[in-house]
């Protein structure tokens, strides 16, 4: 973990420097591709993925190395031939759990935080799950068991195999002539993140398209149906922890309301989207039909509440960096503690930037569990060592993100003609 979070502290900073670099060329090219909100609730659902892997709180029912260990037929030495073999192996692999994500109604509630957004970016690529308790696709890698592939190995490339799928969430970039054929590009992903009824379910592949040419799951992006973003469900929030769990809630409630015991059981393993008919005639779901007359989520919000929204996901952003580069010093408990603190906190400002009510009460609990850990721990986790009179700056910033929270939820009259809804 602690290798983890050290490569995080450079991997994070040169994100965001070329969703900078992004946004400034879609601007020359008179193009916008960022909205202020759609980007900090991208960008939070990201530090909310990075909080959830500082916690280790997967279950893996079978581990790489127990399947290695046990079922590796041959023993290879490292070799440049076997970072390939394991980087195709990860991307056959991701290919197929993709695609479960996609078409197995349980499962997609591990990945429709990614599909959230309704715009196309690079900070979309960084919307990912808060959800994904459990290792279920152990039964994918068995393969690079059985040929050897040893745990360590694995270790390295799945990082590199994981980071290497950040680049393609653009839209500046068009079409990548011969590339077309091998690699998984832009325009290629494009259609995967689109709703268009042409574009649904399709190109699944990772990094390699071959994947996808060989399954029968290719579409071409086609030049007379742009893309559509989002999902076919509207989130209609920017809280990203919400995101992560309300299709999950809508299969608790569906197996909940239904009177079939069989469609109890079988909702969470039917095709995404399949519910009760029973159900479905009852509560029926707003659904996007005409995806080209599709109007995109937005709130009303003053010029204040939107610089209020990127000062707290800036404080977020600094609270993680701070746990990140000093995770060695802290023990499990105050892990767990650092990381719920700043959760509430997200929660709470991507709540507010939704205009809900629920904010004000939320970041009442956060101010408690504040001053409840600087009581407890005789300062803000030993941050006084690093910067000065940290702890009071901490209080300081507890005490204006209350007031702050309170004033937009009762005084900040604004109207939606005045709302300003800027590019980054």
């Amino acid at each position: 973990m602690e290798a983890y979070a050290q490569i995080l502290t450079y991997i994070i900073p040169g994100f965001v420097l070329l969703i900078i670099i992004e946004a400034i060329i879609a601007r020359i090219m008179g193009m916008k591709v960022y909205r202020s909100m759609d980007t900090i609730s991208s960008l939070s659902s990201g530090l909310t993925n990075t909080l959830k892997s500082l916690l280790g709180l997967s279950i893996v029912i079978v581990s790489y190395t127990w399947m290695v260990d046990h079922l590796a037929l041959f023993e290879i030495k490292s070799s440049l031939l076997l970072y390939f073999m394991t980087f195709i192996g990860l991307d056959f692999a991701g290919y197929w759990s993709h695609r479960f994500n996609h078409v197995v109604n349980i499962m997609w509630n591990r990945h429709i935080i990614h599909h959230s957004s309704e715009e196309y970016n690079l900070a979309c690529a960084l919307r990912q799950t808060v959800s994904g308790f459990v290792g279920v696709y152990f039964f994918l890698y068995v393969p690079m068991a059985f040929i050897g592939i040893p745990a360590e190995v694995i270790a390295v490339a799945a990082p590199i195999h994981l980071f290497s799928q950040f680049w393609y969430h653009t839209r500046v970039i068009k079409r990548m002539g011969f590339l077309e054929h091998i690699l998984v590009t832009p325009s290629h992903h494009r259609v995967h993140h689109a709703i268009n009824p042409i574009y649904i379910d399709k190109n699944y592949s990772e990094v390699l398209i071959i994947w996808d040419k060989w399954f029968g799951t290719f579409q071409e992006e086609l030049d007379t149906e742009p893309p559509v973003y989002g999902t076919k469900m509207p989130a209609e929030t920017w809280n990203p922890l919400i995101i992560n769990f309300m299709h999950l809630w809508l299969l608790m409630k569906d197996a909940w309301l239904t009177k079939s015991y069989r469609d109890k059981l079988r909702i969470w393993f039917m095709p995404t989207g399949w519910r009760p008919a029973d159900v479905t005639e009852k509560y029926p779901l707003t659904m996007t039909e005409d995806v080209h007359a599709r109007k995109k989520y937005q709130t009303s919000a003053s010029r204040a509440l939107h610089i209020w929204s990127w000062t707290q996901l800036i404080a977020h952003n600094l609270l993680i960096y701070y746990i990140l580069s000093f995770i060695v010093t802290f023990d499990f408990t105050a892990i767990v503690l650092y990381v719920t603190f700043v959760m509430v906190s997200i929660f709470s400002a991507t709540t507010l930037m939704d205009r809900h009510s629920l904010a004000l009460p939320v970041e009442v609990i956060k101010a408690g569990l504040g001053l409840t850990l600087i009581w407890w721990y005789q300062g803000w986790f030993d941050l006084d060592v690093v910067i000065p009179y940290a702890t009071w700056m901490m209080c300081l910033y507890l005490l204006a993100s209350l007031i702050m929270t309170i004033y937009f939820t009762k005084y900040d009259k604004i109207n939606e003609a005045n709302s300003t809804l800027t590019a980054v």
